[in-house]
C-alpha cells in the first residue's frame, strides 16, 4: 500500500496547525477587544465564513487568489518563480483556510471567558496590553485554545474539497488521505480504500481521546471541583 498519503496528510496538518494557531489566537484577541458591536459582528462573520461555506467554494476562492493567473499566485510566479497552486504548499493553504475558523472560534470563546478582574489587576500593576495578553489572558484561556488547536489539526487532516481544488490529486505530492480514499474508490480498490479509512478513523479517534483527556485533567486540577 502506498504510504505517501499518510505522510503528506500528517505533514500538511502539522504545518497548517502552526500557522492556524498563531493566526487564530491573534484574530481572536483582536475581535474580542472590539467594542463596536456591528463591526465586531461583521468581522466575526468574515472570519467564520470558511466554516459554513462548502469546501469546494472556499477552494475556488483560494485557486482564484493563488493560481498562476491570480493576484497572489502571479506575483510569486513573476518575482520568485514559485508556483503555489498544485504544489504541497497549496495543501497547507487549503488546510489553514478551512481549519482557521475552528481555531479562531475556540480561542475567542476561551479569551472572552477570562475573568476581567485578572486583566484589570494586571493593568494596575503597570503591565502593557501585550504583556497582559501573553502573561495573563492566554495562560488562563490555554485549555480552550489548545482544544481549538486539536480540532483544527483534525479538520486539516481530513480536508478534501478545498485541497482538491487548489492542490489537485497528484500522487506522492498533494494526494492526502481523503484524496487517496476517493481515488481508491474511483479505481474500484475497496480494500485499499478501507485501509485508508481505518487509518484516518484511528487518527480522528486519537484526536477525540486527546481532547477528552485534556478536559479530564482540567476538571481534576487543583481548584476544580470533582463531580
Amino acid at each position: 500500500m502506498d504510504l505517501s498519503p499518510i505522510f503528506i496528510s500528517l505533514k500538511t496538518a502539522s504545518a497548517a496547525i502552526v500557522v492556524t494557531f498563531f493566526l487564530g489566537v491573534l484574530a481572536a484577541k483582536g475581535v474580542a477587544g472590539i467594542r463596536h458591536k456591528a463591526g465586531k459582528m461583521i468581522l466575526d462573520g468574515i472570519l467564520t465564513l470558511p466554516l459554513v461555506l462548502p469546501p469546494t467554494v472556499a477552494g475556488f476562492f483560494l485557486l482564484y487568489l493563488f493560481g498562476v493567473h491570480g493576484p497572489v499566485g502571479r506575483f510569486f510566479l513573476e518575482f520568485w518563480s514559485v508556483k503555489i497552486a498544485f504544489s504541497w504548499g497549496a495543501t497547507v493553504i487549503a488546510a489553514v483556510a478551512i481549519s482557521f475558523p475552528l481555531m479562531y472560534r475556540s480561542a475567542r470563546g476561551a479569551l472572552e471567558q477570562v475573568d476581567p478582574n485578572l486583566v484589570y489587576a494586571a493593568r494596575t500593576l503597570g503591565m502593557s496590553e501585550w504583556k497582559v495578553f501573553w502573561k495573563v489572558s492566554l495562560p488562563t484561556a490555554l485549555p480552550g485554545v489548545v482544544s481549538g488547536g486539536v480540532l483544527a489539526f483534525a479538520r486539516g487532516l481530513g480536508e478534501f474539497g478545498a485541497t482538491a481544488m487548489i492542490a489537485g490529486n497528484i500522487p506522492g505530492k498533494t494526494r492526502t488521505l481523503p484524496l487517496a480514499i476517493y481515488s481508491a474508490v474511483a479505481a474500484g480498490d475497496r480494500e485499499k480504500a478501507s485501509l485508508y479509512v481505518l487509518i484516518i478513523v484511528l487518527f480522528s479517534f486519537g484526536v477525540v481521546a486527546l481532547m477528552n483527556y485534556g478536559a479530564l485533567r482540567k476538571d481534576d486540577s487543583p481548584g476544580q471541583g470533582r463531580r
